[in-house]
C-alpha cells in the first residue's frame, strides 16, 4: 500500500511516503536558502510529498540559527530555485511555516522571543556562543497576536509565489501554535487562553487566515498531542485535541499531519473526527517499512518519515526493492556544508 498512488488536493502523489519536515540549519544569515538546498530537496523528489524544514513567517518567528524565512522578496527568490528543482525532478513540495514563539534566543535572532505568556521554558538552545538558557519571552498583546496570524497568511502567499504546492502550519513540537494549546505556556485570561476554546483559538484563526489567503486545498497543519517538546505540559490533551480537530475539520484543509500521541485512544479518536487526508508520523519505529505498514493499516492515508529520508534520498525505491538503507549521521544534521546533507549515496544498478 505504501507504493499506491494517492490524490491530495490537486496533486497526484505516486506513493504514500512523505518526507517529514526536518530542521537542517543551513540557510544564509538573511534567511535565504543556501545554494545546496535546491539539490538537497531535488534529490528526494521521489517522495510522494516533501514537507520542507520549518520556515519562519516573520523575523519575530525565528528561533534557531541559520533557518530560512518567507517574509522577504529575496527569500522568495531563493525558494523559487528550490521548488523549480523539485518540480523538474518530478516532485511535489509543501512549505512548513513555523513560528518558534518562546523557543528562541537574542543571540540567534537579535531580540527576545515572544509567546502566549511570559513563561520561561526550562530548556536551552544552541547559539553562536554555545548552549544557553532560553530567556523569559515577551507576552504577545492582542494586536500582536493578530499580526502573527497575518504573518502566517502573508508567508503562505509568498510560498505560493515561490512555487510551493502548498503550506503546512507547524502546530507541533513546542512552537508558537503548540504553545497556545498548552496548559503551562499559555496562562492568558483573555479570549486566547484559559478554556479549551480559548487555547485552540490561535490555531484555528491562523488556519482560517491561511485558507482565505491561498485556498483550503493547499493548506495542511501538523499537531503533536502530548508531546512535551519545548517544556510544554498537556495533561488535558484528550479535551483539547478533539476540540481542535473538530474546529479545523470545518475548514476542509488538505490534510492533518499527526505526530502520533502516546494514547492509542486519542489517535483513534482524531482519525475518526478528521474527515480528510491524515498523515501519520511515528519516530518510534526503527524500520521505515514497518512504520508505513503499521499506520496505513490503522487508517492513515500517508506516512511521514524523517531520518530515513535524510539519509536515503531514494528511500521509496530502496523500500520497494528491500534494499539496505544508509544510516543517518546526526553529527552533521544541523549546520555545516554538503557533508551529511547532499552526499548520501543513492542506489546504482550495480548495488541493486
Amino acid at each position: 500500500m505504501s507504493f499506491s498512488p494517492f490524490t491530495l488536493g490537486g496533486l497526484q502523489l505516486p506513493n504514500r511516503l512523505v518526507m517529514a519536515p526536518m530542521t537542517r540549519s543551513r540557510a544564509y544569515v538573511d534567511g535565504i536558502p543556501s545554494s545546496l538546498t535546491a539539490l538537497y530537496y531535488a534529490q528526494r523528489a521521489s517522495a510522494g510529498l516533501i514537507i520542507s524544514e520549518g520556515i519562519q513567517p516573520s523575523q519575530a518567528g525565528k528561533g534557531y540559527m541559520n533557518t530560512p524565512g518567507l517574509h522577504t522578496d529575496e527569500q522568495v527568490t531563493g525558494w523559487r530555485e528550490v521548488t523549480d528543482a523539485v518540480h523538474a525532478a518530478g516532485g511535489r513540495i509543501f512549505a512548513q511555516l513555523m513560528h518558534a514563539g518562546r523557543i528562541g534566543h537574542p543571540d540567534n535572532t537579535g531580540g527576545l522571543p515572544v509567546g502566549p505568556s511570559a513563561v520561561q521554558p526550562a530548556t536551552q538552545m544552541f547559539t553562536p556562543n554555545g548552549m544557553q538558557d532560553i530567556p523569559v519571552p515577551v507576552e504577545l498583546s492582542a494586536s500582536e497576536i493578530e499580526e502573527a496570524v497575518q504573518d502566517f497568511a502573508a508567508a503562505a502567499v509568498r510560498a505560493i509565489e515561490a512555487g510551493f504546492d502548498g503550506v503546512e502550519l507547524h502546530g507541533a513540537n513546542g512552537y508558537l501554535i503548540h504553545q497556545f494549546l498548552s496548559q503551562n505556556a499559555n496562562l492568558r485570561e483573555d479570549g486566547f487562553g484559559g478554556s479549551v476554546d480559548g487555547r485552540i483559538r490561535f490555531a484555528v484563526e491562523t488556519a482560517k487566515a491561511v485558507v482565505n489567503a491561498i485556498g483550503a486545498s493547499r493548506v495542511g497543519i501538523r499537531i503533536s498531542p502530548g508531546n512535551g517538546a519545548g517544556d510544554l505540559v498537556e495533561d488535558d490533551m484528550h479535551e483539547v485535541y478533539p476540540a481542535l480537530v473538530t474546529a479545523l475539520s470545518e475548514l476542509d484543509l488538505a490534510y492533518l499531519h499527526l505526530v502520533v500521541s502516546p494514547s492509542e485512544e486519542l489517535n483513534g479518536r482524531i482519525r475518526a473526527l478528521w474527515p480528510n487526508t491524515l498523515i501519520a508520523n511515528d519516530s518510534s519505529f526503527a524500520d521505515p517499512a514497518e512504520a508505513s505498514a503499521h499506520w496505513l493499516s490503522r487508517g492513515a492515508d500517508l506516512v511521514s518519515l524523517g531520518k530515513s529520508f535524510l539519509a536515503n534520498p531514494d528511500l521509496p525505491i530502496r523500500l520497494r526493492l528491500g534494499a539496505a538503507l544508509n544510516e543517518a549521521d546526526f553529527t552533521t544534521a544541523f549546520g555545516g556544508d554538503h557533508r551529511g546533507y547532499t552526499d548520501y549515496p543513492t542506489l546504482t544498478l550495480h548495488s541493486v
